[in-house]
């Protein structure tokens, strides 16, 4: 099977794509999307207010060290409002394979209650060549530890956090 721009999650409710379907409007269209949770850096058409598409970005790279899990309730509501209120979302990243993967699989644990592992199966049944990071995975298994609600004053989070920082400095001095 070869890479697609974008897969379904939820039958014509939730998406899971990359960069070239969230940047056409075609692809937008014949799914009838609402709402795009960009996963990345790179601009897209619909992050135009003018565009009628309701548009969160969040900004992170695809490194093992990017911090993911402080965005992942923002997003996990973000998905869930517009479901709720009858829209249609796109979630992307640049590939469509790790960044937009890693959200889509925490929403799934956020509104179903399930695993990690559970999450990732159900978005790769659809998209099989999803592949989250190392550092993405971890996050998934500590946003579950975390109770879906990690914060700057949320234990789990700020040791995780501050490990984080001693590992990027460690290798920074390395350098």
């Amino acid at each position: 099977m070869g890479f697609k721009n974008v897969s379904t999650i939820i039958e014509g409710r939730l998406f899971l794509g990359n960069l070239v379907a969230a940047a056409s409007t075609r692809s937008q269209t014949e799914r009838r999307i609402t709402h795009i949770l960009s996963v990345c850096l790179e601009s897209i058409p619909a992050q135009d207010p003018h565009s009628g598409i309701v548009h969160m970005r969040i900004p992170v790279e695809d490194h093992n060290h990017a911090d993911l899990l402080i965005w992942l309730p923002h997003a996990c509501r973000f998905i869930d409002d517009a479901l709720r209120s009858g829209g249609i979302v796109l979630v992307h990243g640049v590939h469509g394979l790790s960044r937009g993967a890693a959200v889509m699989a925490a929403y799934l644990m956020w509104s179903r209650r399930i695993s990690p592992t559970e999450a990732l199966d159900i978005v790769r049944r659809q998209r099989e060549q999803i592949w989250p990071n190392a550092g993405f995975q971890e996050q998934l298994a500590l946003f579950e530890m975390c109770r879906y609600q990690p914060s700057l004053n949320e234990g789990i989070y700020v040791r995780w956090h501050q490990n984080l920082e001693r590992q990027i400095a460690g290798r920074s001095v390395g350098r």
